[in-house]
């Protein structure tokens, strides 16, 4: 594992590397001001490890997390919808998982962390990988979707151990209402876990603070106060 300061002019965020799937990758580590916390995955909408991702790494550090934002692009960063959309779909969910999982690996062995199992919260195709992640890895045991998009099938929510808060909006065509009900049906004959899927008046991407034409201030104001909360209870 090495470190090397953070680039501002860099195409994504990396101030960390780290074995994973079999070879050597790359993310934004933030640490609390006490140096020290329980550990949480922070997992990137499909536009890559933006300006927005980093800093809702340091946002979560500052709220006392040790924080890991692994780059499930190798560097690249969408510029538009259609480039965001195919870079999405050139990583399979089986692929990303696996490397969200060594990210689990590295993150949960950093002395740093505090906790031994770890949250993850991610946003959009980074919302439908914490389902994903915490559905295969037992060590992930708060899972925090936001507006999360779930490419192709559910998975088996068989192993299931994380408890699950979620945040979506009322207004976001991508991901309609009954779709959240057949999630969270999944989830309990499953698991027997009943996943927390909370509802905003809003539209899709609505925490995003650098989509002016998305963010809804006040959804993402609650949203956010309830993942800290959720975070601290679930992993101390």
């Amino acid at each position: 594992m090495s470190e090397k300061p953070k680039s501002t002019g860099a195409p994504a965020h990396q101030n960390v590397t780290f074995p994973s799937a079999g070879s050597t990758a790359h993310g934004y580590l933030a640490l609390p001001p006490s140096g020290r916390g329980p550990g949480v995955i922070v997992i990137q909408e499909w536009w890559g490890l933006t300006n927005h991702i980093a800093d809702v790494t340091d946002r979560l550090a500052r709220e006392g997390f040790v924080a890991l934002a692994p780059d499930l692009y190798g560097g690249n960063v969408a510029h538009d919808t259609d480039e965001a959309v195919r870079m999405m779909q050139e990583l399979p969910v089986s692929r990303g998982v696996e490397l969200l999982s060594g990210a689990v690996d590295h993150l949960l062995g950093r002395p740093e962390v505090t906790s031994d199992t770890a949250g993850a919260v991610g946003f959009c195709m980074g919302g439908g990988f914490v389902i994903y992640l915490a559905a295969a890895d037992p060590r992930v045991t708060a899972a925090v979707p936001f507006y999360g998009v779930i490419q192709g099938e559910l998975p088996d929510f068989s192993a299931l151990t994380a408890q699950i808060q979620g945040h979506y909006g009322e207004l976001d065509g991508t991901i309609p209402v009954e779709k959240l009900d057949e999630l969270r049906a999944a989830i309990q004959h499953q698991s027997g876990i009943t996943p927390d899927l909370r509802l905003y008046p809003a539209g899709h991407a609505f925490f995003n603070d650098g989509r002016p034409e998305a963010y809804d201030a006040k959804s993402s104001a609650q949203a956010w106060q309830s993942t800290v909360a959720f975070l601290h209870d679930q992993l101390g």
